[in-house]
């Protein structure tokens, strides 16, 4: 039996949402996307399968927390599993998530406050953007994702060779 994944906070949406806004997400093939970290420094590996139930990720929060993270929503949303206006995502683009995360000491509530914020001085309308959230984090748990271990893919290295 597969082990479902844990839903993840509402931060984590909104992160996901913002890495789409910025353009982070680069669909690599049919089940694997890679996604940039908000300040650049990592690139996270997430495969779906089983249209979009089936998730495997090597950022923190997948790895290490046993919820679903960012980066896997985030290629959600870009393949279109989940959706969200495109106006929301760019709400939240160009927020630096790893700065005030560190800043807020990871404190999700006061993160959530000055992302709030910022949306609000940027001109979007931060209750639209948090009813968005609301209802993606529902569309995930409706999705049921649940843990799986991308397939090998074939590298000329690994192939045999034929004499």
């Amino acid at each position: 039996m597969a082990q479902a994944w844990k839903m993840p906070p509402l931060i984590k949406v909104y992160e996901a949402m913002g890495a789409v806004g910025d353009g982070r997400v680069r669909i690599v093939d049919e089940a694997n996307a890679l996604v940039t970290s908000s300040d650049g420094s990592k690139t996270y590996s997430v495969y779906i399968g089983d249209g979009g139930r089936a998730i495997a990720s090597d950022d923190n929060a997948s790895r290490w927390q046993g919820y679903v993270g960012y980066p896997p929503i985030a290629v959600l949303i870009q393949r279109g599993v989940l959706k969200v206006p495109a106006n929301v995502c760019d709400s939240l683009a160009e927020i630096p998530w790893k700065e005030i995360n560190r800043r807020n000491h990871n404190d999700y509530s006061k993160t959530l406050a000055e992302v709030s914020r910022t949306v609000e001085e940027s001109g979007h309308d931060p209750d639209a953007v948090a009813a968005e959230a609301q209802a993606l984090l529902e569309a995930l748990r409706a999705l049921a994702p649940y843990r799986t271990i991308p397939p090998r893919r074939a590298t000329e290295s690994s192939r045999t060779k034929r004499i």
